[in-house]
Formats: C-alpha cells, sequence, structure tokens
C-alpha cells in the first residue's frame, strides 16, 4: 500500500479547509446544529474528490442518526487504497455557536485496520506529551499519584504542572484533587482532542490531560499523540444496555480493556486540524474581502513531522 502522508495529505487537508470555511459562516451565531451541518457537508464533498476507497470508522454517528459521515459510509472515488477516516467536522460546536476559542475541523486517516472503531460512547482518558518512560502514568491511578509521578519525571514541584481538563461537573472531584496537590489547572469548555494534543504543544503550557469525553474525540488525539509523541490510556465508559450494544456492535469484547495508545491508532498517520475559531494551536478562519485564510497543522506519523499550513481560499468556492 501506498504511504497514506505522502499520497493524501494534500486531500485530507483540503478536506478540513472546506469544512472549517464552511461553518465558519456560522460563528456565534447561536446555530450549532446548522454549524455542524455545514462542516459535514463540506468535509463529505472534498472527501469525495481523493482517489482513494475510504471508509469512515470514526464519525457522526450511526446509519440511523446521521445522514451523511456515518460510520461505515464509504467515501473519495473508490478507487486505490483502503484509508480508514476518523473525523470530527466540527470539534466544538457549541464554542463554535458562541464564538469561543478553540472549535476545530478535524481528520485521520491511516491504513486499514489502524484506527480502534469506537463506539459513541464516553472515554475515560489520560494523555502527557513525549519524552517520558512507559510508567509515569496510570488510567487506574489517583490524580495525586499521577502529578507527582509525573512532577518526579520533570523533576519540577507539583505546583509547577499544569493539568488540562474539560469544564465539566463530572470532573468535580478531578478538579478538587488537583488543586490540592498545588498544580495548575486549565479548563476548557469543549473540545478534548485539542485538550490532549497540549500536551505535546511546547508552546503550550499544557503538561497532562485528564477526564472523560467522547470515545470517538479519543480515538483521533491518540492519532495526532502517534504522529507528534506522547502516551495516552483510555477505558470506555458503559453507562446502560444501550451504550454495551453500541460497543459490542463496533466489535468491542473487553468493555473494560484499558487502551494504550498503539491500541488506538497506528502505523502510517496522517492528521489534519483546521482551526475555525481562534485557537491556541492553530488560528480561526479569516474572511477578507475575496478570499478566506485558513491554518492548519499537519501531522505525519512516517516523518513525526509537524507543519502549520496557511492557505488562501477564493471567496468563490
Amino acid at each position: 500500500m501506498s504511504n497514506i502522508g505522502k499520497k493524501y495529505s494534500t486531500g485530507i487537508l483540503r478536506s478540513a479547509e472546506m469544512a472549517a470555511i464552511s461553518c465558519s459562516k456560522l460563528i456565534g451565531a447561536g446555530d450549532k446544529e446548522g454549524a455542524d451541518q455545514l462542516a459535514v457537508d463540506a468535509m463529505r464533498s472534498a472527501l469525495n474528490e481523493i482517489d482513494f476507497n475510504g471508509r469512515i470508522v470514526i464519525g457522526e454517528g450511526e446509519r440511523d442518526e446521521a445522514p451523511m459521515l456515518y460510520i461505515g459510509e464509504k467515501v473519495g472515488t473508490g478507487n486505490g487504497d483502503e484509508v480508514d477516516i476518523a473525523l470530527d467536522p466540527l470539534e466544538g460546536t457549541t464554542i463554535t455557536s458562541k464564538g469561543m476559542p478553540n472549535s476545530l475541523a478535524v481528520i485521520a486517516a491511516a491504513k486499514k485496520g489502524c484506527l480502534l472503531h469506537s463506539p459513541d460512547t464516553y472515554m475515560n482518558k489520560i494523555a502527557i506529551g513525549k519524552g517520558y518512560s512507559d510508567d509515569v502514568i496510570d488510567l487506574d491511578a489517583s490524580v495525586q499519584h499521577n502529578i507527582k509521578s509525573l512532577a518526579d519525571a520533570k523533576k519540577v514541584k507539583p505546583s509547577d504542572i499544569s493539568a488540562c481538563v474539560l469544564e465539566r461537573d463530572r470532573h468535580a472531584e478531578i478538579i478538587e484533587s488537583l488543586r490540592a496537590t498545588g498544580s495548575r489547572v486549565i479548563l476548557i469548555p469543549d473540545g478534548d482532542v485539542a485538550g490532549v494534543m497540549m500536551t505535546s504543544q511546547e508552546e503550550v503550557d499544557v503538561d497532562i490531560y485528564f477526564g472523560t469525553g467522547g470515545a470517538p474525540e479519543g480515538v483521533l488525539a491518540a492519532a495526532a499523540l502517534q504522529c507528534i509523541g506522547g502516551q495516552m490510556q483510555t477505558r470506555l465508559v458503559i453507562r446502560n444496555d444501550d451504550e454495551k450494544k453500541r460497543a459490542e456492535k463496533a466489535g468491542i469484547k473487553d468493555l473494560d480493556k484499558k487502551y494504550y495508545i498503539d491500541d488506538l491508532a497506528f502505523g502510517d498517520i496522517v492528521f489534519v486540524a483546521t482551526g475555525v475559531t481562534e485557537g491556541t494551536m492553530v488560528k480561526g478562519v479569516k474572511k477578507y474581502s475575496n478570499s478566506f485564510l485558513t491554518h492548519s497543522i499537519v501531522l505525519r506519523s512516517d516523518f513525526n513531522t509537524t507543519q502549520y499550513i496557511q492557505t488562501y481560499h477564493p471567496q468563490s468556492i
């Protein structure tokens, strides 16, 4: 099979850019469903122009819930390599509708079978950046233990550690525990793909990510970390019989399994995130008199490269 990053990164990038531009028209409009639909429509159209045999493994939901970009949907021309696609056309629908920072259009692509077919449930997550031994973090250990372990590895005090957490009621205990250790707490309103990625961005002061978020977003975040380095441990959170059926339908046999990063995403991967609103990692879409400007991050596992790409697009697109 061809190198995924080399052969398809341009098409994947354009798909994320088109989604970001399309939904940017509703930034601050209070219409999160409308913004999400614009992103979905634009991303799907662009993906269908790529000359590959793509299959959505992480998408907008089951076919009966999502008319487009549903799990199992075929995208691309149908020719060439079989490629698995994980995507979130608009990560941060609420923050886009409110005009808040850090919403993204996100896509990861890998060779067939290299991305976990995750059910649309919650997932408990912990992540750190690169350069640490495998025993520094443990999903099953306490917040205090993980902070002390990471501080020891960095040769700093726990008060020098910054932790990113989604601002949710369910995370009150985590936040309380972090503050009891003296750690800095960076709360984000939405977008835990970006939150996990921040642990590996040198220009961002985030050392560790804690919390429960979407399982599909966990796979996307793992794909990004595989390209730039980092560690991640997760476990599905199954709350009812419906979610258990979803997991079983996705092929999950052990509902209590602890997933490491190599279980979530591995092999030849390309990951793209294009900013919709202004963000920590990438800038948001800018509209000029006759063009749009997008800012994207492109990651490839084959070279462990990070590219920041600015693109001007004519308003006629």
